[in-house]
């Protein structure tokens, strides 16, 4: 027994006398022993945890004195208590990052806006660029001026080759379609104007990708007219009013077509595009188009790139310079004959910031002569709207 808390006890039971009954058996020293007791075990409760004010009586013994307060109220801190405190474990504290309800809100519809800038931006610039002719560009073929010493020379005569294989599996790059959607657009023009229209589909060799067959197409008609005019099967005539004798004068920038170079191509981004090209009927132009189909070592299967294209710009980059200058013409504005449509994608944006002169110089705009849908999927459907919208302006 606490020797200390016996003596408390004692104190008490003084002031207040214990109500247990007396009893003949036992006698007042034995009970007053026992309040002492129990008045200790009280006053060892209250010291541990007990925050309480006791004043009900303690198995009729000792009425609990008030606890001591501190001036603002609260009970003081017993020394058993801090240290019971600092020794118990504490729960393990999980750490969060509490963000304010106005940001987890305010967040995505920040996302949200910047996505719709952004996509709004983009149609805005091909909006911009489809108005490139109305903005100061030209490519419409002007008047040659005349000088001292041309002589006009008779209207060339023309042919406009092209095919369509449709021969292979879809996807998204699929020709399928492409031959029936275009045919009447080309042949229209050409019985416009005079030209003669081919459909060389049936040259096509099953033993390289398709594209490998335009030099066969082009061979084959060499003979019979003194200019042939290629071009892949997606394109489109968009301005029937424009010749392509009106087109070789301007890239040419003479009339004089018996003097010209024999190949006139465009560049674009990744340099010569074998896509749409005039090849004239010489000696120079038979024996280049042989080498081209000889060049066997850049025939791709299975990709995109057929290889036809790498191998006339390597054929075209071994020239001399001073063949070069005589048999090749490379078209200052791409968008004489072989415009593309700008469609917003990231490969566009980054074209447009890397090489904003080409970009602009090749970009398809109302007015100019034919749409090249190079590097575009779904391609018939591409043709069909743009013929529905020439179809409006009608």
């Amino acid at each position: 027994m606490n020797l200390e808390g016996t003596t408390r006890g004692l104190r008490l039971l003084e002031e207040i006398p214990c109500s247990l009954p007396w009893s003949s058996q036992v006698s007042r020293a034995e009970i007053l022993e026992a309040c002492a007791l129990q008045a200790s075990l009280h006053l060892l409760a209250i010291r541990l945890n007990d925050t309480s004010p006791h004043k009900e009586t303690v198995d009729g013994c000792v009425q609990g004195a008030p606890e001591p307060q501190t001036p603002n109220g609260a009970r003081p801190v017993s020394s058993e208590e801090r240290e019971g405190s600092s020794m118990a474990p504490r729960p393990p504290t999980r750490w969060t990052k509490h963000r304010p309800p106005e940001r987890r809100i305010w967040l995505p519809l920040l996302l949200l806006s910047s996505l719709l800038l952004a996509v709004a931006s983009l149609h805005a610039v091909a909006a911009f660029l489809r108005r490139a002719n109305d903005l100061g560009r030209r490519c419409a073929p002007q008047p040659a001026e005349c000088t001292a010493g041309d002589v006009a020379s008779p209207r060339p005569r023309i042919a406009i080759v092209s095919f369509s294989d449709e021969s292979e599996g879809g996807g998204r790059r699929s020709f399928r379609g492409v031959r029936a959607a275009v045919e009447g657009n080309k042949r229209a023009y050409a019985e416009q104007m005079g030209y003669g229209y081919v459909d060389a589909r049936d040259l096509v060799d099953r033993s390289r990708p398709p594209n490998w067959s335009k030099i066969l197409a082009v061979r084959s008609q060499l003979p019979l007219y003194d200019w042939v005019f290629w071009n892949d099967a997606d394109t489109v005539v968009t301005n029937p009013n424009t010749s392509l004798d009106s087109i070789l004068q301007a890239a040419l920038e003479h009339g004089d077509f018996d003097s010209s170079p024999d190949l006139v191509v465009t560049e674009d981004f990744n340099g010569v595009n074998s896509g749409l090209f005039f090849v004239r009927r010489s000696k120079w132009s038979e024996n280049f188009l042989d080498a081209w189909w000889n060049q066997t070592s850049f025939v791709q299967f299975g990709s995109t790139k057929s290889g036809d294209n790498a191998a006339m710009k390597y054929l075209i980059n071994s020239l001399s310079a001073e063949e070069l200058s005589v048999h090749v013409h490379i078209s200052r504005m791409q968008c004489l004959f072989n415009s593309y449509p700008w469609v917003p994608s990231w490969k566009s944006v980054y074209r447009l910031i890397s090489s904003p002169l080409v970009t602009w110089q090749g970009v398809y705009s109302d007015g100019d002569f034919m749409v090249h849908l190079a590097g575009l999927d779904e391609k018939k459907k591409w043709i069909e709207v743009i013929l529905e919208q020439l179809r409006a302006a009608e």
